[in-house]
């Protein structure tokens, strides 16, 4: 990140710009809510999560203003001889700001802070219509290795 960007953990101050980042796409438009107040539900996961030493909200910042955000969990496994492995989730720019290259130094940093947790695998999932963010991945050197399911309870 550049000196005038900053990396740090969510706070509770956050979770509104947070929360339109997400609505601000084709999928999230139908999934989230914006209302004013905040839906509770959105303080009670914040809460959740920021209690939780294996979760990392985190916020790009840019004099003062939250530009984006991507959601970290640490995932401890048995598999590959007891590795830890690092999620990526949830990731998004604001509006005004993307394509300017700011993605790919959150991706680098969220690498990062993977190997320094001490992570041996990163992995990460995004809906098959976003096929520009499957360029995006792609180019960052992740490949397509898995083929994951989902279902809505």
């Amino acid at each position: 990140m550049s000196p005038a960007l900053n990396v740090r953990r969510a706070q509770s101050r956050d979770v509104a710009a947070i929360v339109a980042m997400l609505a601000d796409d084709h999928l999230g438009a139908g999934r989230e809510d914006t209302a004013t107040p905040l839906n509770p539900a959105y303080t009670a996961a914040f809460e959740a999560i920021d209690a939780d030493a294996n979760q990392f909200l985190a916020v790009v910042e840019e004099a003062g203003a939250v530009i984006g955000t991507l959601h970290l969990t640490f995932l401890p496994g048995l598999s590959r001889k007891g590795a830890w492995r690092g999620q990526i989730e949830a990731v998004r720019i604001a509006g005004g700001r993307r394509g300017d290259g700011l993605g790919g130094r959150m991706i680098e940093w969220a690498i990062e802070e993977c190997r320094r947790r001490g992570c041996v695998l990163v992995q990460l999932t995004t809906d098959r219509s976003r096929k520009d963010a499957h360029r995006f991945y792609e180019r960052l050197g992740f490949e397509q290795t898995h083929l994951g399911y989902k279902l809505t309870v």
